[in-house]
């Protein structure tokens, strides 16, 4: 079992940067694939990036891509998710996730989650 803790939502304007933390509790979060999801008011939650295991691979959705980077720790058992030059479209409440299943694919469920953290950028 992994519980996950976000933190570093916030307000922003738009242009601005924000870094998203993912605490894990326990060392078996080094050897899970993580992701960052976002759901925005009245939409679905979707996938805007993954990362596996060892950090090797990294996926990213095409909203976010050369904007967002994501990172982990595996010594901290903490991910990152560091979002640049931010939108407005990009408000959402954000989450972090982790699975045990490390087969890379885009089809891969998510076992564990966090409670989520807002982001909100302004105008």
């Amino acid at each position: 079992q992994v519980q996950l803790v976000e933190s570093g939502g916030g307000l922003v304007q738009a242009g601005g940067s924000l870094r998203l933390s993912c605490a894990a509790s326990g060392r078996t979060f080094s050897s899970y694939t993580m992701g960052w999801f976002r759901q925005a008011p009245g939409k679905e939650r979707v996938l805007v990036a993954r990362m596996s295991w060892s950090g090797g691979s990294t996926w990213y959705a095409d909203s976010v891509k050369g904007r967002f980077t994501i990172s982990r720790d595996n010594a901290k058992y903490t991910g990152y998710l560091q979002m640049n030059s931010l939108k407005p479209e990009d408000t959402a409440v954000y989450y972090c996730a982790a699975t045990r299943n490390t087969r890379w694919d885009l089809s891969v469920k998510f076992d564990y989650w966090g409670q989520g953290t807002q982001v909100t950028v302004s105008s």
